[in-house]
C-alpha cells in the first residue's frame, strides 16, 4: 500500500512520536510510505526513519500550524492509497480531504484520528461526519466520539498507542543520572515527562511537592520543552525549590529519565491516552495521576496507578507519601505488575498490526479504478 500520514509539525509531543513511530513500522513492513508536515523541520525531524519519504508544504516555517499551501496538490501528486491524518490541524483539514478524494481520487481511503481529550475545533467536527473512518486511541475517545458527536460506533475503531521506547528486558537503575541531579539513593524521584503547555499541568505537581514535609527526601524532574516552561521556573524560584525540582530538559529517548527515577506522576487534565503513562508502566513505575480522558487504560487503577480526582491536591500528596514510605518488596511487586500490563496492552507490533489490517480493509472497499466512480 501506498500510505501517506498527515502531520502538521514535528514537535517533541505525544501525537508525533506516534506519527514518527508509525511511519517507520509501516515502511519496515513493506508498504510505501510519506510523511507530509505542513511545517519544516520539528524537534523530531531527525527521528523519521531513511525508509519514509519526508515532505513539508512551507517552504520555510512561517510558525502557522493551520497553513498547508498546496496540499491537495501534493496528495494528488503522491496518489496514496490511505490517507492517515494524525493530530488537530491535520484533521481539520480531514473533512476536505475526503470531499476531494471522493471527487478526483476515490480510490484513497481518508482516516481522522481522536488523540485529544480538548474541545475539538468546528472543522474537526465536521471532518468526523466526511471521513472514511476514524480511529480513536482509548475506549474514553471512542465514547467522546459516539455520545458528544453523535458518531457511528461502527466507524470507529479503537488502536491504543505504541510504546515508543520499549523497556530492556531487565530493569537496570541509572544512579549515574540520579547523581547527576543531587538525588540520593533515599531519595524517591518523581518524573513527569511532558510538553510545557498550561494543560499539562506542570505547576500542580510544583506546588504538590511544595506540600509534601521537608522530612521527605524527594525530587521531582520535569523533562520536556515548551511555551509553559518558564513559568513553571519561575514558580519553582518562587517557592524556594531548587532543591527538589529539577528541568531535566527535553530528552528525544527518555529511557534513562525512567529507570532513574521511582515514580510517575501526571497532573494534566487533557488527554486521551497519556504516552507518558504506558510509557513509565513499562518502565516499571508506580503512576499516581489526575483522572482525565483515557487514563483507566494506561495502568491498573488502584494497583499499578492511582487515579485521583482532578484538582484533589491533598488526595495527590497523601497517595505519594503513602508510596514513598511503602516497603521495597512491595514497590518492585508493582513495578512488575506495570511492566507485564503496559507490555500486553501497547506493544508496537500489535497496534501497527491493528492499522494495516484497519487500512486493507478500507482500501478493498475503494474502488480500484478512479473511473469507476467518475460522473
Amino acid at each position: 500500500m501506498k500510505i501517506l500520514v498527515v502531520q502538521d509539525h514535528l514537535r517533541s509531543g505525544g501525537t508525533e512520536r506516534q506519527s514518527v513511530l508509525l511511519c517507520g513500522a509501516f515502511a519496515t513492513a513493506g508498504h510505501e510510505v510519506t510523511l507530509l508536515t505542513f511545517r519544516p523541520g520539528g524537534r523530531l525531524a531527525t527521528e523519521v526513519s531513511s525508509a519514509v519519504s519526508r515532505k513539508a508544504l512551507q517552504p520555510f516555517d512561517t510558525g502557522l500550524d493551520w497553513f498547508a499551501p498546496g496540499l491537495r496538490g501534493t496528495v494528488a501528486q503522491l496518489s496514496p492509497d490511505v490517507i492517515l491524518c494524525m493530530g488537530r490541524m491535520a484533521n481539520c483539514h480531514a473533512g476536505s480531504l475526503q470531499a476531494w478524494a471522493a471527487r478526483r481520487q476515490p480510490a484513497a481511503a481518508v482516516v481522522a484520528t481522536m488523540r485529544t481529550g480538548k474541545s475539538l475545533p468546528w472543522l474537526f467536527r465536521r471532518s468526523l461526519a466526511r471521513v472514511d473512518h476514524v480511529v480513536a486511541n482509548s475506549q474514553a475517545a471512542r465514547q467522546t466520539l459516539v455520545i458528544q458527536h453523535d458518531l457511528s460506533p461502527d466507524r470507529i475503531s479503537v488502536i491504543h498507542n505504541s510504546l515508543v521506547f520499549p523497556p530492556a528486558s531487565a530493569a537496570v537503575r541509572d544512579e549515574a543520572l540520579r547523581t547527576r541531579w543531587g538525588a540520593t539513593p533515599a531519595t524517591t524521584v518523581l518524573l513527569d515527562v511532558a510538553m510545557f503547555r498550561p494543560e499539562k499541568n506542570q505547576r500542580e505537581l510544583i506546588e504538590i511537592v511544595a506540600g509534601l514535609s521537608a522530612s521527605v527526601g524527594v525530587q521531582l524532574w520535569l523533562a520536556g520543552d515548551g511555551p509553559a516552561r518558564s513559568d513553571c521556573e519561575t514558580l519553582v524560584a518562587q517557592r524556594q525549590l531548587t532543591e527538589r525540582v529539577k528541568f531535566v530538559g527535553f530528552h528525544r529517548d527518555p529511557t534513562a529519565l525512567y529507570a532513574a527515577a521511582d515514580l510517575a506522576v501526571h497532573a494534566s487534565w487533557s488527554e486521551s491516552l497519556s504516552n507518558f503513562i504506558i510509557e513509565s508502566q513499562a518502565h516499571g513505575l508506580p503512576a499516581v495521576v489526575f483522572d482525565a480522558q483515557g487514563m483507566k487504560e494506561c495502568c491498573v487503577p488502584g494497583d499499578t496507578g492511582f487515579i485521583l480526582p482532578p484538582g484533589d491536591r491533598a488526595a495527590f500528596t497523601a497517595t505519594l507519601q503513602r508510596l514513598i514510605s511503602e516497603p521495597a518488596a512491595r514497590r518492585a511487586e508493582r513495578a512488575a505488575r506495570a511492566r507485564a500490563f503496559a507490555r500486553e496492552h501497547f506493544d508496537r507490533s500489535r497496534q501497527v498490526a491493528a492499522y494495516l489490517e484497519l487500512f486493507r480493509r478500507l482500501s478493498s472497499a475503494h474502488p480500484a479504478d478512479p473511473a469507476a466512480s467518475a460522473p
